[in-house]
């Protein structure tokens, strides 16, 4: 009797193609299709919930930047000792291009951001949030393809039939370039893939908070509240799986530690909250009324055409 043995996964030749000058990065593809899942999925819920879909695309211009500008300052601080060292080049911190983004920082300066827009808007933030948790962790997963093309945020050696191969890459010139280059052939270790196993607890978690919030009846920032706990949750235990360098803490990785602080932080949020939904005009009341207001204009328009007709009952002889 044979026995069948998975293959490992292999990981891809490269990650960057060039177009004459132009790099194409496979890092920068990943998180541009999970952005744009992420804004068909929050105006899909958002106007189901009754909301503007004009909001959702003026939060896109807001949350984008606010998310990559806060995701590489948190990337940055956490790792400080490879951009401000004796031999590092501090410019080096502004090139976004190659690779870290803490979601931590994105998701925070991200949502500072667009609670001041819809402060200035007036218009109830929590709706909104609770639209776009679903789509937010969905589009986390889908970057983390970037990882897999990067052979970056992997986990310790091992011989499970679903391992990681990780190859050597070397550049035009023969040196070794990991993110850049392209592959020899030759596998350097076979890895738990810990980008994949992020992957497929955040999209659990977006069909979870699918789920959850038509089948326990959530809002009113509820269902973002839970998206935080869930995806903290499972970030703890695969971060502790990841073999890769990073800043540690009484001997802990930082990442490890915000995830159980903000996972605590999350819980009581969401315990908390108002429970309920929202009525449509509790989530857009400007944009009920205006909708509302139109319906009524329609409606007398309606009536007079009506009245206009009744004046004459009878065709003419």
């Amino acid at each position: 009797m044979q026995t069948m043995i998975l293959a490992n996964i292999p990981s891809p030749p490269q990650g960057v193609w060039h177009l004459g000058p132009l790099p194409i990065r496979a890092y920068a593809l990943c998180i541009i299709v999970g952005i744009l899942v992420a804004l068909w999925l929050t105006q899909r819920r958002y106007t189901a919930m009754g909301g503007n879909s004009d909001t959702v695309w003026d939060a896109a211009i807001v949350i984008i930047p606010a998310g990559i500008i806060g995701g590489r300052i948190y990337h940055v601080a956490t790792d400080y000792d490879k951009y401000f060292c004796a031999d590092c080049n501090p410019v080096d911190a502004l090139k976004i291009t190659n690779g870290g983004l803490g979601i931590w920082g994105a998701v925070a300066l991200g949502t500072i951001a667009v609670w001041v827009m819809f402060k200035v808007k007036g218009i109830p933030l929590g709706p909104f949030a609770d639209a776009v948790a679903p789509g937010l962790v969905l589009a986390q997963g889908i970057g983390r393809l970037g990882n897999w093309f990067n052979q970056e945020l992997y986990g310790a050696e091992t011989t499970v039939p679903w391992a990681l191969d990780i190859y050597y890459r070397v550049d035009e010139a023969g040196r070794n370039a990991p993110v850049s280059g392209v592959s020899t052939g030759e596998v350097i270790a076979s890895v738990h893939p810990t980008f994949l196993y992020e992957l497929i607890w955040n999209v659990l978690v977006c069909l979870f908070l699918l789920w959850a919030h038509q089948a326990w009846k959530l809002g009113h920032g509820r269902v973002f509240a839970l998206y935080v706990a869930g995806y903290t949750l499972g970030r703890f235990f695969i971060e502790n799986m990841r073999a890769d360098e990073a800043t540690m803490i009484f001997g802990f990785r930082i990442n490890a530690i915000v995830s159980v602080v903000v996972f605590v932080i999350a819980v009581i949020v969401f315990l908390s909250l108002k429970k309920g939904q929202e009525t449509p005009e509790e989530v857009d009341p400007k944009y009920q009324a205006k909708l509302a207001a139109e319906k009524e204009t329609a409606a007398e328009g309606l009536e007079s055409s009506s009245a206009g007709k009744n004046l004459h009952p009878y065709p003419k002889q």
